[in-house]
């Protein structure tokens, strides 16, 4: 359990949900029909909306041997992104993009495309940024070693080979969604002369122990969070620093 707590938090978690419901489910231990996607349940106005299968949706694998390779896909590129990536520097980025292109995955895969389960376009969607991070890094894939970047179309073709288009189509939503995300903070606010309406809240910061000050570890180094203006006056007083003139009380010669 130590090791456990030591792996980057929101891969970590996806991977051992995903792992513990679809392994009761298949198990028939738990109804997996009660966690999968289903639009009619979700988005409604007849009955309470089931909202948690947005979220249990992405819990959930294939059966037989995908019950052990989706997850350990998911696990490979996500941690490579939430430990090494300098697009997500300061704490919770990674779950705010993770949040973004999942809400648009169940979008159009769940809503457009009627698929049940998005893990495979989540894992996509993580290999796409980790490739557009490292495209000449050799990657392997079974018996294949080759560059980054083309990981994404080795995923999604084994998609189609091993089920249907209609799977492919469904996990190919996990490339839009991450070429969405590419675009809006990065490519339009560096290239375009845009703005980045996608920024991590606070509060979320601070649920994933983002203080000020607090440094955050990286594969490439520390990532420190900047203390706010207030801390910085704080300390100035404990100190004794200041930026401005500072007179004594004042005293006679002689006295």
């Amino acid at each position: 359990m130590d090791v456990f707590w030591t792996l980057p938090p929101v891969t970590r978690t996806i991977t051992a949900a995903a792992v513990v419901v679809s392994a009761l489910g298949y198990a028939n231990i738990i109804d997996l029909m009660r966690f999968v996607f289903v639009s009619q349940y979700v988005f409604t106005t007849r009955m309470a909306p089931q909202v948690w299968r947005l979220v249990t949706g992405f819990f959930i694998t294939k059966k037989g041997m995908a019950i052990a390779l989706d997850p350990y896909f998911f696990y490979q590129y996500g941690s490579g992104l939430e430990r090494e990536s300098s697009r997500f520097s300061q704490p919770g980025d990674f779950f705010v993009y993770t949040a973004f292109v999942g809400s648009l995955i169940a979008v159009l895969a769940g809503y457009f495309l009627s698929a049940y389960t998005f893990l495979p376009a989540l894992t996509l969607a993580y290999a796409y940024t980790y490739a557009q991070d490292n495209p000449t890094r050799q990657v392997s894939f079974f018996i294949l070693t080759f560059d980054a970047k083309y990981l994404p179309l080795a995923l999604l073709f084994l998609t189609l080979i091993m089920e249907n288009t209609d799977a492919a189509l469904a996990q190919a939503t996990g490339l839009i969604a991450a070429h969405l995300y590419d675009f809006l903070t990065r490519i339009w606010p560096t290239f375009g002369g845009g703005t980045n309406y996608i920024t991590t809240p606070a509060a979320v910061k601070r649920w994933f122990g983002g203080g000020p000050g607090t440094a955050q570890a990286r594969g490439y180094g520390f990532a420190q969070a900047p203390r706010a203006a207030a801390d910085t006056s704080a300390a100035g007083r404990t100190t004794g620093a200041s930026t401005g003139p500072q007179w004594g009380p004042g005293r006679r010669l002689g006295e």
